[in-house]
């Protein structure tokens, strides 16, 4: 008798703990669906490159667009990107250096909210990135791809539930053999699903 009343204990634990489990993990997914988006955005950016070597006498300052794919949780998110610069030319005593710098990546965001409404939020970043660049130096032609690491910060206003707008500065040590490390600030808006 007391063994049938321990095994119909230990059953009715297991059953009743088994629910509970079950409603925190519907209650935790049902949250996260809640809090989950998906967005696009485009950026423009503005980049200072540091040159070295045989392109020591490039232009620094690049203008570039940024196409970028994101998925948020919370305050914690992942993103995407690709960026495409214009081309650079600078006149020096041997002749015409033409330049051009595209990257594509990956960042890793989080995000802190402010104030009860949440319209702003202060963000960090960190990710790696692969930056290709091309220059042609008289008769040189220096192309080279090389994998660098990217940190930063920045603001973003919540325009919307769905529309955003973003600022980011950042750092990018990228060391390449003719181009050692980037400094760079993005604006730009984002569109959540």
């Amino acid at each position: 008798m007391k063994k049938t009343l321990l095994l119909a204990g230990v059953a009715c634990a297991l059953m009743t703990t088994q629910a509970q489990a079950a409603n925190w993990f519907s209650n935790k997914a049902d949250h996260m669906s809640q809090n989950a988006k998906v967005y696009v955005g485009a950026d423009y950016a503005f980049d200072d490159f540091d040159f070295k070597g045989s392109l020591h006498d490039a232009k620094k300052s690049y203008h570039s667009g940024l196409v970028n794919f994101g998925t948020r949780v919370d305050n914690v998110g992942g993103e995407v990107f690709g960026q495409w610069s214009f081309g650079r030319t600078k006149d020096t005593v041997e002749g015409k250096i033409k330049t051009r710098v595209n990257a594509y990546g990956l960042d890793m965001y989080g995000y802190l909210p402010l104030g009860c409404e949440g319209k702003y939020e202060l963000l960090g970043t960190i990710g790696v990135a692969d930056y290709y660049y091309k220059g042609f130096n008289g008769d040189v032609n220096d192309t080279n791809n090389h994998i660098g690491w990217r940190i930063g910060g920045g603001a973003m206003y919540n325009i919307t539930q769905q529309v955003s707008a973003r600022i980011v500065g950042r750092y990018a040590y990228i060391g390449a053999s003719d181009l050692n490390h980037a400094a760079e600030v993005t604006a730009g808006l984002r569109y959540s699903f």
